[in-house]
């Protein structure tokens, strides 16, 4: 069967946490006889249409973006050609432009779409935008939430409820390098005292001006791995604070990451809007075997992060509860491996590549079945 993924953004040209999710569905695929194509837009379209491991990366030329979605006059006619060969189409929702895509091209095949998240950030857009939204996500066979928690919690759900199921996002622990020995000695001489691991791109909605507001009652060194948008904001607010107990790594190395989670006592995840609809990197910590600190969002993060199993959920943007499930999980640190056990064990039974792969094949040669 050959599957098309659309989404507006892919590798090599970007890798956030929807372009993982697609790599992980495609590589997981393969193994059952999935042939994936993924089609995205790119401003060095040429340049960037390559094979990547099991499946090929195609490309329409990025004309501009907008309101963070992207436009492309090409992207209409490459969509419609790649369709045709397709046996079903898989799209990434949210990305208005893929709705027009999808109704001009009348490529008539079955269709699926995995939900990332709802419009949030661009909510002054969504009333003209809402009515093509419905009729698209009332046009495909099946819709697929991330998680329960999202389902239950998104009123655009909610309304597709008789054609939805739940896949959770699974990544491969294979795909990760583990970290060699000069990995491990960066990172005990970096942060040589014990440490809580945020690791992520630093964006608006991840909370991290919170994180920074807790860290002058935390006891323990507060590790910032990754570099965004809000950077530069977040270094002019620790520097204001005076902090000494906060470190910013900025972009680091996947073997050095995986050093960091394998080191930290534990991940802080304080995300506290909607836009964090999942929190790969929660699973990516349960993988690890650590324990979390995740905040109540109704998404997916307390999906990933069972409260008082796993780890803990404080509320949103509460600098004070944030700094003591950060204390907590140094003062008790025979709970902490607790919660970092069942969060292993929690990641092999929901969270692996596999699992969700074998998830989409069935719903594929369901939906190729009555379509065909």
């Amino acid at each position: 069967m050959k599957v098309l993924h659309f989404f507006k953004t892919y590798w090599p040209d970007s890798f956030g946490g929807v372009e993982r999710t697609i790599h992980a569905i495609a590589q997981s695929t393969a193994h059952h006889g999935i042939e994936t194509e993924v089609l995205s837009l790119s401003r060095a379209p040429d340049e960037n249409t390559k094979r990547l491991d099991d499946h090929m990366a195609r490309k329409a030329k990025l004309d501009f973006e907008l309101a963070s979605t992207g436009f492309s006059r090409e992207v209409f006619r490459k969509f419609g050609a790649l369709a045709r060969q397709a046996d079903l189409v898989h799209y990434h929702f949210p990305w208005p432009v893929m709705d027009m895509v999808h109704f001009q091209s009348h490529h008539g095949k079955p269709a699926v779409v995995t939900y990332h998240s709802d419009i949030v950030k661009q909510r002054l857009i969504l009333p003209f935008y809402r009515p093509l939204m419905m009729r698209f996500l009332g046009d495909v066979d099946a819709i697929v939430a991330t998680s329960p928690n999202y389902l239950e919690s998104s009123p655009v759900l909610r309304a597709f409820r008789a054609k939805s199921r739940v896949i959770p996002i699974g990544i491969d622990e294979g795909a990760y390098p583990p970290p060699g020995e000069a990995d491990d000695i960066w990172c005990r001489s970096t942060v040589p005292e014990p440490f809580v691991l945020f690791v992520g791109v630093l964006r608006y909605y991840k909370g991290l001006d919170v994180l920074i507001q807790a860290a002058s009652q935390a006891r323990c060194k507060i590790v910032i791995a990754g570099s965004g948008p809000v950077e530069g904001e977040l270094r002019q607010q620790a520097e204001t604070l005076r902090l000494d107990n906060l470190l910013f790594l900025g972009e680091v190395s996947e073997p050095r990451k995986m050093a960091l989670l394998r080191n930290c006592r534990g991940l802080v995840f304080p995300s506290n809007q909607r836009s964090e609809a999942y929190g790969l990197s929660l699973v990516e910590a349960a993988m690890c075997g650590k324990p979390m600190i995740s905040c109540e969002i109704g998404t997916g993060t307390s999906y990933v992060n069972k409260a008082g199993q796993t780890g803990l959920i404080v509320p949103p943007s509460d600098p004070a509860r944030l700094a003591e499930a950060i204390n907590r999980l140094i003062d008790q640190p025979d709970e902490a491996a607790n919660w970092g056990r069942a969060a292993r064990d929690r990641y092999v039974r929901l969270f692996t590549a596999e699992r969700m792969g074998k998830s989409y094949v069935e719903l594929y040669r369901q939906l190729g079945g009555r379509n065909g």
